[in-house]
């Protein structure tokens, strides 16, 4: 029998290299490789224009959906259509900031209750870690998380309250004990409160009130509990380069540790930031142009491992355009449809290529969370694929969006790359028609 589709690419990402390729699809799997002219025929053939790059599917494992509870700010139906408009097939959702927060199994059942027939990719959940739960965390990772988020300051929600360092100390050593994955908003509360105030228009004052050294002191607690708990953790969000000598020198001792970045802290530079522009507000913050440099060097060097979005949007009224005040607008930034074409549009000017992209953006996000069928193009993988042209610009016009609100801080901003056609499984994502995405627990893909 033919198989159910063909997908050929004169380029397309495969096993860490640019190749010509036709992608074997038969079941939702890649069943086998062949020469992008081979003779092989199946119920639909699709090649891709000579413009486009075949990439897997991205794997955004850091996702505020915000629903239940928030769901004006997002919701599965809208964050997963943004995310196939984008090229992700694959999404985790954060534990907060819906309500109720994912910090129980009642929660976790609620929210997949919620998301079961609405979602147009993949789906799995984050549990949350709260001074409280630590009896809830085996429950959690027994029911599928993909790992445990946890803050060391204030979240901003305060059904989502912050560790101190006992609260860290006993979430670890139980989550050491499980062998699950704690991933942690590493800023210190304290140092944070000896900041100034965030409150006015001005962008530098707003970063004056988000230190660098904040993110240094809590990385450093990080480090010291896992290593003396032996749990693994992961970095979320990094932003200032400070801390990467701490990320090395732990990771060179043996500390099971992995870091991320977002694009927005690799595309913007606090310099260029207008006062009163709120919609560039995310905590940690955007640093400057010398800072970002940094990061794209650690991204070379490997001492960041991957790239995802940290999509939290709000409603516009959140963000107080009307005030432009940093201490009263919401802290976060919507990119889940456009973190390839932001992260592209960056890397090639620094002379990295599209397979630097996918192993950021794709393979190593699914072996953080043990997706082991997600991020490659191979055989035997989930054949979650998207159709790129790398070449391609635009400015973004944040109403055409699929995000739920038209607020974001590539407003107006020209990308290079455009996500064409994704497939998840092996059938095109109509964002029109019925949801086709499952939801995921960890150790199945």
């Amino acid at each position: 029998m033919a198989p159910e589709r063909l997908v050929r690419a004169r380029r397309a990402v495969v096993d860490g290299r640019e190749t010509a390729v036709t992608v074997v699809i038969e079941g939702g799997r890649i069943i086998g490789l062949a020469a992008y002219d081979a003779h092989l025929t199946a119920t639909d053939d699709v090649t891709l224009g000579d413009d486009e790059v075949l990439l897997p599917g991205l794997v955004d494992t850091h996702v505020h959906v915000n629903e239940p509870g928030r769901t004006a700010w997002e919701g599965f139906a809208s964050a997963t259509r943004a995310a196939a408009a984008g090229g992700v097939t694959t999404v985790v959702d954060m534990p907060l900031n819906s309500i109720p927060p994912t910090t129980t199994l009642a929660g976790l059942v609620e929210k997949q209750g919620v998301a079961r027939d609405q979602v147009h990719v993949d789906v799995g959940f984050w549990g949350g870690a709260v001074p409280g739960n630590v009896d809830d965390l085996a429950q959690l990772h027994e029911a599928g998380v993909f790992g445990f988020k946890c803050f060391l300051l204030d979240s901003g929600v305060p059904e989502f309250p912050a560790f101190d360092a006992a609260g860290l100390d006993t979430a670890m050593t139980e989550l050491a004990r499980l062998d699950a994955l704690l991933i942690v908003h590493a800023e210190d509360g304290t140092e944070i409160e000896l900041a100034p105030d965030a409150s006015g228009t001005a962008y530098a004052g707003f970063l004056g009130s988000r230190p660098r050294k904040a993110e240094g002191v809590a990385i450093a607690r990080v480090v010291e509990t896992a290593a003396r708990t032996g749990a693994r953790a992961h970095i979320v969000h990094l932003s200032s380069a400070d801390a990467l000598p701490t990320i090395r020198q732990a990771r060179a001792g043996g500390v099971r540790l992995t870091v991320e970045t977002c694009p927005h802290y690799l595309s913007f530079a606090a310099e260029e930031i207008l006062d009163g522009a709120t919609e560039f507000k995310c905590c940690p913050p955007i640093r400057e142009a010398a800072n970002r440099e940094d990061l794209w060097g650690a991204l070379a060097d490997g001492t960041i491992d991957l790239v995802v979005t940290d999509h939290s949007p709000c409603t516009p009224e959140l963000k107080r355009r009307d005030t432009g005040d940093f201490g009263e607008a919401w802290g976060g930034i919507a990119s889940l449809q456009l973190g390839l074409p932001a992260v592209w549009t960056q890397a090639r000017r620094r002379g990295h290529t599209l397979v630097d992209v996918v192993r950021w953006m794709a393979e190593a996000p699914a072996a953080l969370v043990g997706l082991t069928t997600k991020g490659r193009i191979a055989t035997g993988m989930s054949a979650d694929l998207c159709a790129f042209a790398p070449d391609a610009s635009y400015t973004v016009d944040v109403a055409a969006l699929h995000h739920k609100n038209p607020v974001s801080a590539y407003a107006g901003r020209t990308l290079t790359g455009t996500v064409r056609r994704t497939w998840l499984r092996g059938e095109p994502v109509d964002v029109d028609a019925a949801p086709g995405g499952r939801l995921l627990r960890r150790g199945h893909a």
